[in-house]
């Protein structure tokens, strides 16, 4: 139509060429879906092929960036573990995306993948990634399916709310625009990496609408330590390998890095919802790190009690007990900081430490430097086919609901499965309407 935003069926423009607000009647299965990262864009998948004319709409100047970002080392799509194991991962949250993860399950995303031409492969520690290893190749292939299907993607679109007649705002580079659309998937993300896109913005906008939002928190997030400034200007960047990471009753295997502010990784993120809310609690949480984890005290104690000779006390340790320099050094800090001396200790009680070095995290790291979010909207907010009850015929998925996940494929698995079911309750919704 001449005059209009390229693909804006509904907003109209006068002569003088001034945007006004009059909308064009809604095809009675027009959908929009707000966010084109994993969730939405399998819900616009889901909603397309159900017969939805879908609209997917973004405020950055291309689709998935976040997910593009979670791909850079390695797209860890889903995990192989058997699905009673896997759900368990979802912790509390595990009644209320037990179903939409069953109707679709890691194996059915695999077969999804390879659909798309980018077959996977389980990886040593259980993890699938796709062959290229890397998501663009995946991106590009779903985003031509998606146009091959009809789906519209409108970018630079932010979207800022409704207005009063219940129509869909965005801020655009050429000022507001309205839509309308007969169902809405809100697929925002959380606010971790907010220069991708999720920065959280819409908590405010549901907020206003009733609906209850538990608060964003940093969640597969790194910690703070003060380490000395010896320690720091040292072994900052330097990895922990091998290790075994122990809070509360949960002891975790991998790798953690000492980071400048303090630590990160892996390991921690496994540990990072239970440090966390004791962090956000009393302030402070006391992680204990082994660096020997294979091997039994007795065993340990028996390579420590090996005289030194003329060794150094440092040099004589990384042969005896297999320590890395950082190990040592983390070592170190723990004596430090409980006022003895590392060499004076006995081999027991040397042994002792080097699996259960106490390193008190002080802080979270900020949530924009984040993995993921935990947090967002109550599952009570949602019915089964994750339509926001407040609000008739709009729907949530992804990370804008409040759960959270370990890595190791759970995050994203959990996001395209609650994009396909929201994308199912869409499409029920419609039927219902027509």
């Amino acid at each position: 139509m001449p005059g209009s935003s390229p693909g804006m069926t509904a907003v109209f423009w006068s002569a003088d060429n001034a945007y006004t607000p009059y909308m064009s009647a809604v095809s009675k299965n027009q959908v929009a879906v707000i966010g084109a990262g994993p969730a939405g864009l399998m819900a616009a998948e889901v909603l397309a092929q159900g017969g939805a004319s879908v609209t997917v709409y973004d405020a950055m100047p291309s689709a998935g960036r976040k997910f593009l970002m979670a791909g850079r080392g390695g797209l860890n799509l889903t995990h192989s573990e058997p699905l009673p194991a896997f759900l368990a991962r979802y912790r509390e949250a595990m009644p209320k995306l037990a179903a939409a993860i069953e109707a679709f399950p890691p194996d059915r995303l695999r077969q999804w993948s390879e659909q798309l031409g980018q077959p996977t492969f389980v990886g040593s520690s259980g993890r699938v990634f796709p062959e290229a290893f890397k998501a663009s190749p995946l991106l590009r292939a779903w985003l031509r399916r998606l146009d091959s299907m009809g789906v519209q993607l409108k970018l630079r679109h932010r979207w800022t709310g409704w207005d009063e007649q219940g129509r869909l705002l965005f801020e655009t580079p050429d000022g507001q625009r309205v839509t309308e659309a007969r169902a809405t998937v809100l697929a925002l993300g959380g606010a971790s990496w907010p220069r991708l896109g999720s920065d959280g913005g819409w908590t405010g906008t549901l907020g206003a609408k009733g609906v209850m939002i538990s608060p964003l928190r940093p969640a597969n997030c790194g910690f703070k330590v003060t380490w000395s400034d010896i320690f720091r200007d040292r072994f900052e960047g330097q990895p922990l390998k091998g290790i075994a990471l122990s809070f509360g009753s949960h002891t975790v295997r991998g790798e953690a890095i000492i980071t400048r502010t303090g630590i990160e990784g892996g390991a921690i993120y496994a540990l990072s919802a239970d440090l966390r809310e004791a962090i956000l609690d009393s302030g402070q949480a006391t992680l204990h790190i082994a660096l020997r984890p294979d091997l039994v005290i007795k065993d340990l104690v028996a390579r420590l009690s090996a005289p030194k000779g003329k060794q150094s006390f440092s040099n004589w340790l990384r042969k005896a007990a297999h320590l890395s320099p950082v190990g040592i050094g983390l070592l170190q800090e723990a004596a430090a900081k409980s006022g003895a001396s590392l060499s004076s200790l006995s081999p027991e009680k040397l042994a002792g430490l080097i699996n259960a070095v106490p390193v008190q995290l002080n802080g979270v790291a900020p949530i924009a430097r984040a993995i993921s979010t935990a947090g967002g909207i109550a599952f009570d907010e949602l019915d089964t086919d994750f339509m926001i009850r407040r609000l008739p015929g709009v729907f949530a998925a992804g990370e804008m609901l409040d759960w959270e996940a370990p890595t190791g494929g759970y995050l994203l698995q959990a996001s395209f499965a609650t994009g396909a079911a929201a994308g199912r309750g869409a499409l029920k919704w419609l039927s219902r309407q027509s």
